[in-house]
């Protein structure tokens, strides 16, 4: 222990170690007080008077001895907070006696230092955090971002994805967000395919129709994918979005029933005709053609385009797309041979889309289906004879 002659002793010296040292004393032992009010109040004129020192380093002690503790005096963390940058920045950052107005007064002031030791503090509340990510710039985005502990209302997400979507260090940490909505999800999905498009080591890569395809295909997965889980869990803002923008089209609706996710679909539907979900559920799980089609008039989709997607709940009825991938190039095929059967090999013009659709994932999901198959046999079967001799000629297309 120190006695108050060394303390007095200490503070007026002249130098500014010995001073410092008497700041971080008085510091600790206000803090610690159990004693009569009298003596508090003496320890704390002697905190006040620590702020005049000319020092940077004495008025650091003070700060160092008051910085994380709750009880620390109010007037003097402010009058700290506005003191040399040293000591201003790890106040901001660690002191929990500033309240949010305080901080909104800082923010105001937009100081960047200081803006960016805000976003280190253990607790930022939500109105000083939307405070940080309008400030518009990208640095304090990530960093408020980055932090899961920090939610933000639905509307600031899907302005901060509109705002920064074509930034990728913004965009990727927004991806990461697990409560972002999924409007704003697929937007920022968008954002990447765009982004992608543009990029000359991948358009040099794929041919231009095949990228586009496999483009147009990831974002189509991306939206029934995201719809999915927006379904899950109860959310029907996401499908409201997607119906007002009009961007519910049969395609969609083919790929979330190929892909086996039938929750989006059901949403889709219940949205597009106005029924209740449960119906629709009920419709989708056992209903007859009748009543299908029925709510697929409702929906607004074509005749042609009706019986499509009534077939297409046939067979997923009986099929697990969900995860099954053979499944899913089975009942595509299937469908393909049907329509083709159907219409005697002139699909109507209101299906070439879907048509074109169903045949770009027919090829797709053989692929994926097909690796592995033959290594696999041949490791069954190694001394079997499959290929004739083909050293004697050399193979060319006739246009090569």
């Amino acid at each position: 222990m120190v006695a108050y002659q060394r303390y007095v002793q200490l503070s007026q010296s002249r130098n500014s170690e010995e001073r410092g040292q008497a700041a971080h004393m008085a510091a600790l032992a206000y803090l610690g007080h159990k004693g009569p009010a009298d003596e508090q109040a003496a320890l704390y004129a002697a905190l006040m008077n620590f702020l005049d020192d000319p020092s940077v380093k004495v008025r650091a002690a003070l700060a160092y001895g008051l910085l994380h503790s709750e009880h620390a005096p109010r007037p003097i963390m402010l009058a700290l907070a506005q003191d040399a940058p040293v000591i201003s920045r790890a106040v901001v950052q660690f002191s929990p006696v500033l309240l949010g107005s305080d901080l909104m007064g800082i923010i105001r002031s937009g100081d960047p230092d200081m803006l960016v030791a805000m976003t280190a503090r253990p607790a930022l509340s939500q109105r000083v955090a939307l405070a940080l990510v309008r400030q518009g710039e990208p640095d304090l985005c990530v960093r408020v971002l980055e932090r899961a502990d920090i939610s933000l209302p639905d509307d600031d997400f899907i302005a901060l994805a509109d705002k920064w979507g074509d930034d990728a260090r913004v965009r990727g940490v927004l991806l990461k967000r697990r409560d972002l909505p999924g409007i704003a999800r697929l937007h920022l999905v968008e954002r990447v395919r765009a982004a992608l498009s543009d990029l000359r080591i991948v358009k040099g890569s794929v041919q231009p129709r095949r990228l586009e395809r496999l483009l147009r295909d990831g974002c189509d997965n991306a939206a029934t994918a995201i719809g999915e889980r927006e379904a899950g869990r109860g959310a029907r803002g996401y499908v409201a979005a997607m119906a007002e923008g009009e961007r519910i089209n049969a395609r969609l609706m083919l790929h979330a029933l190929v892909h086996g996710h039938v929750l989006f679909f059901a949403d889709a539907l219940a949205q597009l005709s106005g029924a209740p979900r449960a119906k629709v559920f009920t419709i989708l799980d056992g209903g007859s053609r009748a009543a299908l089609h029925a709510l697929l008039t409702r929906c607004g989709f074509t005749p042609a385009v009706r019986n499509l997607l009534a077939r297409m709940v046939g067979h997923a009825r009986k099929a697990d797309l969900a995860d099954d991938i053979a499944a899913r190039h089975y009942v595509v095929s299937l469908l393909i041979e049907e329509l083709i059967a159907e219409h005697d090999g002139v699909l109507p013009p209101s299906l070439d889309e879907a048509f074109a659709y169903l045949n770009e994932q027919n090829i797709a999901l053989a692929r994926t289906a097909a690796r592995g198959v033959m290594p696999a046999f041949a490791a069954e079967a190694p001394d079997e004879i499959m290929l004739p001799d083909m050293s004697a000629g050399r193979l060319a297309l006739p246009a090569a």
